[in-house]
């Protein structure tokens, strides 16, 4: 265990090597820094999780302390790692599902420019994502946290030439800077009223020194919970996502599979004594979750792009991880992030492998018949989009995403269950709408067959996770999390309520697939006269652009501030500062013409001067 280090330092050390040769190496030599760095700190964390498991510490936790980082009157910060079994689920999803995609990504980004930039910058997104999840306090997660967000803007402005990439990440910067803020506040509040920034101190001390529903505690988990929805892009913070599919097809893969999308669920997940401590914000997660997971299904349902498709489907599957910790199925989604990012991970590379093979086209309706040119990359949308619609027993999607619907149903929450069932009913759909246009019906335009270890070794090891066997990786979170609410109920109850709902949620997800196919596979006459209704006319671009949200943002947020700064552009305090230098100069201008060098002026000036003192002596 006292390799832990390894597995940051190793992503650290190759972001920092090619960020000082660009330019000067191969794209070979890049490669074998970048993939050769995620290797060393993905073989680092299995030997670190191996030896964990065999020999786990006194605690159930291991804490290896590197320096002192910050020691000041009231605060010392320990720069430590600690790993436990939530830390380490986490970190065996960054290290092991980021090498994948690093190993792809040689071999999607040859021959773009800025080949050595792009390694340098997913080794520093993979670091900084470790610095989160392994930080013992909350201000080495608050670093990582930060350098997550530095990162993303990086890789989604990669194609910086373009002024609309550089918007996007403008845009992801920004929106998530926002939930940063609140974060950041919300930890000033947890150390004014503890007096620490240790993740454990603080878990331990809060049920002593606060009570349930104390008004601190509300305020500071609220807060926690606006970083978190930020990052994980939850309603209200939810707009970058789409748009940060501007980046390369890896960079999507990682943000979403991987790192930064899964932050906002593993601090939640982290902070759960807190959030135990205010119920009523515990309830908002799920809340926030279950309409985040209803309005992103429904506008995945009508894009066109089959990245977008994809951005959409991962803010509704971080909603169902949302919905889990609002109704305290802590594990439940902490397993579902697992098999998320293996099938997420699988679904953006083969749709990389898509853009690749049509020539970087990426509207689905430009493409179709694509079953026969890149038959491997359509079995792996077959298993990887089975997996994403929770299709029954064979696919790991369905036992993560039905362990969250038991969970629900289990803690009484119907009206949530109702919004989970229905947003994988809209999940089954859109899914297999993708599929059945891009890979189905006729030919349309050109595609090519594509080769290459490097693309198809890491899209057959997430295959495989994607099927019942990734349900079959055990997580060794029973010591770190709370119990599910299930393990209040009888166990016949449980076991007929979890039977019941299997078939229920089985059913709508194959009943989702057939209308799919109904509606998509063909000559898709049915959407046509749907789309050119009156509700069809009115529903699909408010669906399209996302309900929305940000013509709303625009309205509310951008444009007010925008004619704020026109206002502002000459600055009235400066202005009326400089009325002082004004009034000076003016003065100075009609004195000095009096000094024109006359006596008769000069003797005048002294008899007015005379006259005017006199007139105010007499007067007062």
């Amino acid at each position: 265990m006292n390799a832990l280090f390894l597995t940051f330092l190793a992503p650290l050390l190759g972001f920092l090597i090619l960020a000082c040769a660009r330019g000067r190496i191969s794209e070979n030599v890049a490669a074998l820094i970048g993939v050769g760095s995620m290797a060393i700190s993905a073989a680092s964390a299995a030997y670190v999780g191996y030896d964990f498991l065999q020999h786990t510490p006194e605690g159930g936790a291991y804490t290896q302390v590197l320096w002192s980082w910050i020691a000041v009157d009231g605060l010392d910060a320990t720069f430590a790692l600690r790993l436990d079994g939530l830390s380490l689920t986490m970190m065996g999803v960054i290290t092991g599902v980021g090498f994948l995609i690093h190993v792809f990504a040689s071999w999607y980004m040859r021959g773009d420019d800025g080949y050595e930039r792009f390694f340098s910058y997913m080794n520093l997104f993979v670091a900084s994502m470790l610095f989160l999840v392994l930080g013992d306090n909350f201000l080495f997660l608050y670093m990582g946290w930060e350098g997550v967000g530095l990162a993303s803007y990086l890789l989604i402005g990669f194609y910086y030439k373009d002024p609309a990439n550089g918007l996007a990440a403008r845009k992801a910067f920004i929106v998530t800077r926002v939930g940063d803020t609140l974060m950041a506040i919300g930890l000033m509040i947890i150390f004014r009223e503890l007096g620490t920034l240790n993740i454990q101190e603080v878990m331990r001390l809060a049920p002593q020194y606060i009570g349930d529903g104390d008004t601190w505690i509300t305020w500071a988990t609220l807060l926690l919970l606006g970083g978190a929805v930020g990052k994980s892009a939850q309603l209200p913070l939810q707009t970058w996502l789409a748009d940060a599919m501007a980046g390369p097809t890896p960079v999507s893969a990682l943000i979403h599979a991987a790192t930064m999308v899964t932050a906002g669920v593993y601090l939640i997940a982290r902070c759960n004594e807190l959030f135990l401590l205010a119920p009523d914000v515990l309830l908002l997660v799920g809340i926030i979750g279950a309409v985040t997971l209803v309005l992103a299904g429904f506008a995945a349902l009508v894009q066109t792009d089959i990245k977008r498709i994809l951005a959409y489907s991962t803010m509704s599957q971080i909603g169902y991880m949302f919905l889990a910790l609002g109704v305290g199925a802590w594990s439940a989604a902490i397993f579902h992030l697992m098999i998320h990012a293996f099938f997420k991970a699988l679904l953006f590379l083969s749709a990389g492998a898509v853009i690749i093979a049509t020539h970087h086209e990426q509207n689905i309706f430009k493409m179709g018949g694509l079953r026969h040119k890149i038959p491997f990359v359509y079995v792996c949308f077959l298993v990887g989009g089975a997996a994403l619609a929770a299709l029954p027993l064979v696919t790991s999607g369905f036992y993560s995403k039905d362990e969250i619907l038991f969970e629900v149903w289990a803690g009484g929450h119907n009206m949530l269950l109702n919004a989970g069932l229905l947003g994988a009913f809209l999940t089954s759909i859109y899914t297999f709408r993708l599929i059945f246009v891009a890979f189905h019906g006729d030919e349309v335009g050109h595609a090519e067959p594509i080769k290459g270890v490097s693309y198809w070794l890491p899209l057959a090891v997430l295959l495989v996770l994607s099927t019942a066997v990734g349900a079959l990786v055990v997580q060794p979170l029973g010591d770190v999390l709370p119990a599910m609410p299930s393990a209040l109920m009888a166990v016949d109850i449980a076991e007929a309520g979890r039977h019941h709902l299997e078939w229920v949620s089985g059913s709508i997800a194959v009943f989702g697939i057939l209308l799919a196919a109904v509606l998509y596979h063909g000559d898709r006459r049915w959407v046509k006269a749907i789309s050119e209704s009156a509700i069809g006319r009115f529903l699909t671009p408010l669906w399209f652009s996302a309900w929305g949200f940000d013509w709303l943002y625009d309205r509310v947020f951008v444009r007010p501030f925008m004619t704020l700064v026109r206002w502002l552009k000459n600055d009235p305090v400066d202005a009326g500062m400089n009325v002082v230098p004004w009034l000076s100069q003016a003065s100075n201008r009609v004195l000095s013409r009096t000094e024109n060098g006359q006596i008769r002026w000069y003797a005048a000036s002294f008899a007015l001067g005379a006259l005017a003192i006199l007139s105010v002596m007499l007067l007062v």
